[in-house]
């Protein structure tokens, strides 16, 4: 119900005992009655017949008793319950001849399932992960990854260890070189099958093949969980195309030292760089910060004898350097 303002100027309920009321209605059954003067500031006591007139004196008002001005108050609200209840039965009867057709369907999955906030995010690849079965794929670039990722990473990973599972994951080779991501890979063990490419598309996770995670912004705050069996199979074959591209963890990388003095990464930022990238961009594809990736176009600088970024790209493209086979 509306609220309409007392002599104090503030809003006042009629189905509610407000503070100044309760006091008063408090104060009535102590002392057995109250003036109906002091009722300006709790017209709530008469709405809600807390009190009634003195059949002695119209200036007085008495106190209904507790109990009794309970009950009637209660009586509205008991009949409104029995009301929703008869709906609830009636709505049950209704529906209940459709839930018989839909129980011949198959359930129904969502295909694409938008994941926003990293504790979402996090919560469901727990769950999911937890009740893989059979094989989970994941591709995790840049390079060494923070000690808190690792540490998720082994705590949804271990209950899956002596389970038969097949585990895979591509990392890119500048982890090859960061001393926790070995410790990691020392705490799965064998188990998790690993190997690093040189680039790699961005962060995925296949479980079982029936579900997939990847980002959905470039912060990682809002993922996609897939089961839509075509685009789960989809990803299932770039990640086996980018397997059999990768180096095992345990061999060397075979970086190609035809051209002199120039490595394999090298070599790889200078294709970057003539395809127009900036160092930002390259780092971030080649899996390592960009300071590395400076000192490495530095040193690709120096070799050619490039004295500026201009000139850098036309001595690249000048030398054959990108022409050889990459490894």
């Amino acid at each position: 119900m509306g609220k309409e303002a007392d002599q104090t100027g503030h809003p006042h309920s009629h189905t509610e005992l407000c503070e100044s009321g309760a006091r008063l209605y408090g104060s009535a059954l102590r002392t057995g009655r109250i003036a109906r003067s002091e009722l300006g500031a709790a017209p709530c006591l008469i709405d809600l017949a807390l009190l009634h007139p003195d059949p002695d004196d119209a200036q007085w008002l008495r106190p209904v008793p507790p109990s009794a001005a309970l009950a009637q108050l209660l009586q509205p609200v008991e009949r409104e319950i029995q009301e929703r209840r008869r709906l609830t039965v009636a709505l049950a009867d209704a529906f209940e001849p459709f839930m018989a057709i839909s129980a011949l369907d198959p359930p129904t999955t969502h295909a694409i399932t938008v994941l926003e906030g990293l504790s979402l995010i996090n919560a469901t690849l727990d769950r999911v992960i937890a009740n893989c079965s059979k094989e989970l794929l994941t591709v995790q670039p840049g390079g060494g990854r923070p000690a808190k990722a690792l540490n998720e990473a082994l705590e949804r990973v271990q209950p899956l260890l002596n389970r038969g599972i097949q585990m895979r994951t591509l990392y890119q080779h500048t982890a090859r070189h960061t001393e926790l991501t070995l410790h990691y890979l020392e705490q799965v063990g064998p188990e998790v099958e690993v190997r690093t490419l040189e680039e790699i598309i961005d962060r995925l996770i296949i479980v079982d093949r029936e579900v997939a995670f990847i980002p959905a912004r470039s912060d990682r705050r809002i993922a996609l969980e897939l089961r839509h069996p075509g685009l789960v199979e989809y990803l299932v074959g770039v990640f086996d195309q980018f397997w059999q591209l990768a180096v095992p963890i345990n061999e060397e990388v075979p970086y190609d030292h035809k051209t002199d003095g120039v490595t394999g990464v090298q070599r790889s930022i200078a294709r970057l760089l003539v395809e127009g990238h900036v160092d930002e961009a390259i780092a971030r594809r080649l899996g390592m910060n960009v300071r590395t990736c400076r000192a490495h176009i530095a040193k690709l600088a120096a070799t050619l004898g490039s004295g500026s970024r201009a000139q850098l790209g036309y001595l690249i493209a000048r030398s054959g350097l990108l022409d050889e086979e990459r490894p």
